[in-house]
Formats: C-alpha cells, sequence, structure tokens
C-alpha cells in the first residue's frame, strides 16, 4: 500500500509506533527475549462514519439542512506491546469530527501509558499506570471512542456529555488500580491523579470562548469502585471526580476564575445471555468562581439518569430502548428562573430523550447501526452546532452509522 508521507496520520501512527518499539530494548533481555516481546505487539485500528439528521437544531454539523450532516466521523489505531511480562505499553491516536471545522480531524493522542504490574495472583492485582490514561467514569468512559464498545451511537448524553467531551475523557498523570477476587464476588478499584484535558469545548459550553483568556487545566482527582457478581451478571460502579482549572487572562478583571467540576455516578448492569438492564444516576457540582466581573460567577449542581434496556436477538441483531434526562440546575429544574435572568430560553437548561436503537453485526469487522431520539430541552445540545441560540424545545434526530474495525 502506498502512503503519502505528508499525511498528519502517517505521520502520527509512524511515531506512536516507532516510539513503543524503542521503549522496549530498555529491558534487559535475551535474544529469545527479544523475539517474544516482538511477539506481543498487537496493532489495531477502527473508522466509524455517521449521517445526522434532524427536523429542528443542529447536532454534529447542519443536521437540519440538506439532508443532514455527514461531520460525525471517527478514525483511530491502538498498539500495544509488552517487552516484560510485567509491563505494557499502550497507546491510541485518534482523529475525531463532530461538527465544528475538518481541522479537528487533526489526529490526537487519545490515551498513552506505562502500565506496570507490580503484583499478580490468582485472586489479586495490582498496578499503576503513568501517562495519560482513560478516566474511570461510570461503565462507558474508558470505551467511548469505539463504535463496537458502546451500547449505541451515541452514549447517553446526559452523562457521557460530547458537548464537553475533552473534560471527562483523559488526564496526563498517575493512576493506581487493583483487583481482589473473592468467593461473593470481584472488586476493581482505580485512584488517578493529573491534569484533564480541557479543551475549547469546554470554555465554549462556559460561555468563557469570547473573553480575553485561556482556559487552563489543573490538577484533579479521579476514582472508581467497581463491584463484579456472578461473572459478570451483575455489576455495581460508584465513580467520583475533583476537576479543576484554572482561566488566566491579561485583564486584571478576569484573572483568577477558577472552574471546579465535582461529579458522582453510581452505575448498576443487570445482563443475562440474551437481554441486558443498566442505569445510571450523577449528581454534578460545578461551579466558576473568583471572576471579579458580575454574572459571570456561578454555583449549581445538576442530576442526570437514564435506564437503557438492550435486547440480542438472532445471532448477529441487536436493539436498545433508552429514556435519558439531564437537570442542569435541581434548583431550577424547568429552567424558568434562568429564561426570567434574560440568560437564555428555558430548554436549555434540561433534556429528556427516548432512543430507540438497531444494531447489526454484519461481520465481526463490521457494524451497522441506526438510531432515532425524540427529545424535549437542549440542555445537551453543541452550542458551536447553534451558534444564535435559536433552538426549539421539542426535536426529532435519526442517525446512521457505518463502522469498521481491524
Amino acid at each position: 500500500m502506498s502512503v503519502s508521507m505528508s499525511c498528519p496520520w502517517n505521520r502520527a501512527s509512524t511515531s506512536l509506533l516507532t516510539l513503543l518499539l524503542m521503549v522496549g530494548p530498555m529491558y534487559p533481555a535475551s535474544a529469545n527475549d527479544s523475539l517474544d516481546t516482538l511477539d506481543t505487539l498487537q496493532v489495531h485500528g477502527f473508522l466509524s462514519q455517521a449521517l445526522v439528521i434532524t427536523d429542528e437544531n443542529n447536532f454534529f454539523g447542519p443536521s437540519s439542512q440538506d439532508g443532514g450532516s455527514l461531520q460525525f466521523t471517527e478514525i483511530g489505531a491502538n498498539v500495544s506491546l509488552r517487552p516484560h511480562r510485567n509491563v505494557l505499553l499502550a497507546a491510541q491516536v485518534l482523529s475525531r469530527r463532530a461538527g465544528g471545522e475538518l481541522s479537528d480531524m487533526r489526529p490526537k493522542l487519545d490515551h498513552g501509558v506505562v502500565d506496570y504490574q507490580a503484583f499478580a495472583d490468582s485472586t489479586t492485582r495490582l498496578g499503576t499506570q503513568i501517562g495519560r490514561f482513560k478516566n474511570p467514569f461510570g461503565f462507558y468512559n474508558q470505551t467511548r471512542d469505539i463504535a463496537f464498545t458502546r451500547p449505541s451511537i451515541l452514549l447517553p448524553q446526559s452523562i457521557y456529555f460530547d458537548r464537553t467531551r475533552s473534560l471527562g475523557l483523559a488526564a496526563d498523570g498517575m493512576a493506581i488500580y487493583g483487583e481482589k477476587r473473592l468467593p461473593v464476588g470481584t472488586f476493581r478499584a482505580q485512584i488517578g491523579a493529573g491534569k484533564p484535558q480541557v479543551g475549547d469545548d469546554v470554555a465554549r459550553a462556559l460561555m468563557l470562548d469570547s473573553r480575553p483568556g485561556e482556559l487552563d487545566s489543573d490538577t484533579s482527582f479521579i476514582g472508581q469502585l467497581l463491584y463484579e457478581h456472578g461473572g459478570g451478571r451483575f455489576t455495581a460502579a460508584l465513580s467520583a471526580a475533583d476537576v479543576n482549572a484554572t482561566f488566566q487572562s491579561h485583564q486584571a478583571a478576569w484573572d483568577g476564575g477558577k472552574l471546579r467540576f465535582q461529579p458522582w455516578i453510581l452505575s448498576l448492569q443487570y445482563d443475562e445471555e440474551r437481554w441486558s438492564l443498566t442505569a445510571e444516576y450523577a449528581l454534578r457540582h460545578i461551579s466558576l468562581s473568583d471572576f471579579a466581573l458580575p454574572g459571570v460567577n456561578f454555583d449549581t449542581t445538576g442530576e442526570s439518569w437514564y435506564l437503557q434496556y438492550t435486547r440480542r436477538f438472532h445471532r448477529d441483531w441487536q436493539w436498545l430502548l433508552r429514556y435519558d434526562v439531564l437537570v442542569n440546575d435541581r434548583d431550577d429544574r424547568s429552567g424558568r428562573r434562568f429564561e426570567a435572568s434574560g440568560a437564555g430560553p428555558a430548554h436549555s437548561r434540561f433534556a429528556r430523550d427516548l432512543t430507540l436503537g438497531l444494531r447489526w453485526y454484519v461481520h465481526p469487522r463490521l457494524l451497522l447501526a441506526t438510531e432515532y431520539h425524540y427529545v424535549e430541552g437542549t440542555g445537551w445540545l453543541p452550542s458551536q452546532d447553534n451558534p444564535d441560540s435559536d433552538t426549539q424545545k421539542y426535536w426529532n434526530m435519526l442517525l446512521f452509522q457505518a463502522s469498521w474495525r481491524f
């Protein structure tokens, strides 16, 4: 296959693979051990393309115009290598566009870690990850970018926000994990500290993107405790985080502003051979503070939850039914006080989404999916797709997606 060396994807993938191959020889090994190390090398990738059609409002591009939007594309490549039986090197490069500009497709390091397993036996496992690690957030955050590992084209937007995706996705730092198998079930825990990825999407959602300055991440913390019973038949997890960032500006009136985001998520799932029932509930405390200008600081607690039923039928088909609820402020659930203040429409403060989805695994490497959303409210609607704020309270969305992996 002929490739162009000027392509940013080729440069990113080549550099990542070269880095992992160079790190391997740092560990003393015999000739046979080196051969075994190369045998552990795994390279995988995926490509997903979606069509998004809405009757009102826009989602991931001009979806309400000209037959819909094709601006939802995900391309990824991941590689792993085990230079020592206790050490794993793993990384993934992701090129993603979800509305916005074509430049958003520039490949980025999604995650990249050195994973050292300090202790392992038949019942216990302890280890640490250093680098850019995926945040253990709910059931789906660590695998949210791969269509085959999601239950639907879109994850429940009340918890897995695409509007502010960068904030919860990954952090640069260190995480410690452990697992203990007992007769009553398996317990897993992970605690991490580092700096989260705070992108333009977060500043835009907080209405800071037009202000003179930048939002920079500070040291933050995240953790998850998970319990699994009956070989995965029942799973429960509790996730919590303390995410911090600072808005820096050369103008004294704006300098020193702080962002703090503290979510708690309870996750439950019951899984049978042919069907699964999943529910997650979140409390989200978020605040902006220390800004000198009036009307910028706020302190609110939001609430999110969804109930999801999936049914597998025949051998390669699955359908899904989900009800997803988002409230941005528990003290103003309807958004009426928000609208009365002149800040925006009431329906921008909540969203209720009824989703019906269908997936067909045409081949182990090929997935076709479609889903329909009936939505009341625009609480998770991306502002970049609707810059004039002229949105409708009730709207419908239809998505089609084709995904391939290797």
